[in-house]
């Protein structure tokens, strides 16, 4: 489970005064469930996931994920989260199953559990014919199969996608996003930060659509269609990022790039 409380952070620039990356976002993300964080480039998405796996403090609010606080208790949220995006790198000196079997330890796992573990992940992602193979001679696909292996070696309750697809080919992404529904089934709590409507629509049981580090709408895609008239969800979009950028009592400061 996460839960998000008025969750704000700023930052102070000489030139520009305070920028605000999040402005009191509030959702709750469910066991079973792929919550999607959708919005543009800019939106706050990244800002958020960062404070959510605890490389950033918010200014203020709360998050709580699997019922540890990120600010209070962040090793026991780091023990339960794991986290991929699209920038997420391979050690060109190591193999697939050296990277993996690192990241195990490191989460402490007892060596049998790890060996066994391993095993199995590397079938599931057929993995196996890369086993032996160097960071520096994967391909783009090869390096997201380890990506998702290490993310999930300690098999956490939840996991976090930030633009995981961003750069991916097109057989490779879709891989991804199989990989993301079968863990979602598996009963993981996952939260999924895109721009691609498509993926939204396929993947998630619920959307919060952020702008300027606020989100403009949540719920199911149904409930968003039926509550703004619109079954086209890049309409939809389209139509609240316009409608939020015209109202005149909108902040006009831009955020940090994030």
């Amino acid at each position: 489970m996460i839960e998000a409380r008025s969750l704000t952070k700023t930052y102070s620039d000489l030139r520009r005064g305070e920028i605000v990356a999040l402005d009191r976002l509030s959702f709750r993300a469910e066991p079973g469930q792929i919550y999607g964080l959708l919005g543009p480039n800019g939106a706050g998405k990244t800002t958020a996931l960062r404070i959510f796996s605890t490389v950033l403090q918010p200014t203020s609010g709360t998050v709580v994920v699997s019922g540890f606080d990120c600010v209070t208790q962040p090793t026991l949220v780091r023990h339960h989260i794991g986290f991929m995006s699209a920038n997420t790198a391979v050690y060109d000196r190591m193999t697939a199953w050296e990277m993996v079997e690192y990241f195990g330890r490191l989460y402490g796992m007892d060596e049998d559990e790890l060996q066994e573990r391993m095993e199995r992940l590397f079938d599931r992602l057929q993995m196996q014919d890369i086993r032996d193979l160097l960071g520096s001679k994967m391909s783009t696909g090869m390096k997201q199969k380890v990506s998702i292996a290490r993310s999930i070696i300690h098999d956490p309750p939840v996991l976090i996608f930030d633009e995981a697809t961003n750069g991916l080919d097109v057989l490779v992404a879709r891989a991804l996003l199989e990989t993301v529904n079968e863990l979602r089934d598996q009963g993981k709590c996952i939260l999924f930060s895109t721009h691609i409507m498509r993926e939204a629509e396929r993947l998630c049981d619920r959307v919060a659509i952020i702008h300027r580090g606020k989100i403009l709408t949540e719920g199911t895609l149904d409930e968003l269609r039926e509550r703004h008239h619109e079954h086209d969800l890049e309409e939809l979009f389209f139509h609240l990022i316009r409608q939020h950028d015209q109202d005149p009592s909108t902040p006009k400061k831009s955020n940090l790039p994030l």
